[in-house]
């Protein structure tokens, strides 16, 4: 395993790194802004392989497996922004509350990460400084000049599970995820039962809490936008051809879904 040499700088990302931010149609007029905490596995070079092996490193331990395919392509299809987290969960997962433990996580399913192993305070803030709050700002402002544009801006969380989890086979297709905002679920839980061939979850594999999730509270709920997070069973969507078909379905649905909010919410 490489050795951790970041204190050895000022920083934790360096000139061969790529920013952590990735985006889509940053000026969309779509009302959908798409984001994807899970989207990439890369790691900093300053962190070698964190111990990690790459077998391990293509496993869902380190990113949503498919959903890059199914974001872009989506964001694409409807004309919507996209903001997208390029480095693994296993650095800094973006979808938890830093002061979470698996926000720097030490094991992730029956995986080691021995890399995240006692690493010290100023170890921590480089991530969250470089990594997770980049990429929160980022959201945060592109949410922020679309509501002082008057622009409608709904938020769509997009995610990718696994089909078994811990010995667990999970049903599901797809799950629609939210709290305490039900508007967006409920219409997007009702298109997809439409679809005869799907098996579809209601806050299944996950539901959203504060606890455990970071986008939809802070930048959905606490924004007060209309919300859901969507999770694609990642086996339907591991190759090209699931990524279209799943970001073509969607892109239907949402357009649906579009009309019936801006006559549910008066969104002109």
């Amino acid at each position: 395993m490489d050795q951790h040499t970041t204190e050895a700088t000022d920083q934790l990302l360096g000139a061969g790194d790529i920013p952590p931010v990735h985006e889509v149609n940053p000026q969309a007029t779509s009302p959908f802004l798409l984001t994807a905490d899970h989207y990439g596995r890369v790691l900093p070079r300053a962190l070698g392989d964190l111990g990690v092996t790459e077998a391990e490193m293509t496993r869902h331990i380190a990113w949503d497996i498919g959903i890059a395919g199914v974001a872009e392509r989506l964001a694409k299809l409807l004309d919507a922004h996209l903001i997208a987290q390029r480095y693994s969960r296993l650095v800094i997962d973006c979808n938890r509350p830093p002061e979470a433990l698996s926000s720097i996580p030490v094991i992730s399913e029956a995986t080691a990460i021995p890399g995240n192993e006692g690493i010290s305070e100023w170890e921590r803030e480089a991530r969250r400084s470089e990594i997770f709050e980049p990429y929160h700002d980022r959201i945060d402002a592109a949410i922020s000049r679309r509501l002082h544009a008057g622009q409608p801006t709904v938020l769509v969380s997009l995610h990718s599970f696994t089909p078994v989890y811990a010995g667990v086979a999970r049903p599901w297709h797809i799950g629609a995820l939210y709290n305490r905002d039900t508007v967006l679920p409920q219409l997007l839980l009702k298109h997809l039962r439409i679809e005869s061939d799907l098996v579809v979850g209601d806050n299944e594999p996950y539901a959203v809490n504060d606890l455990t999730d970071y986008t939809i509270p802070v930048h959905g709920e606490a924004r007060g936008l209309v919300n859901t997070g969507i999770e694609i069973r990642q086996d339907l969507i591991a190759d090209q051809s699931g990524q279209q078909q799943w970001a073509e379905r969607l892109a239907r649905i949402f357009a649906a879904i579009e009309t019936e909010l801006r006559a549910e919410l008066s969104v002109d």
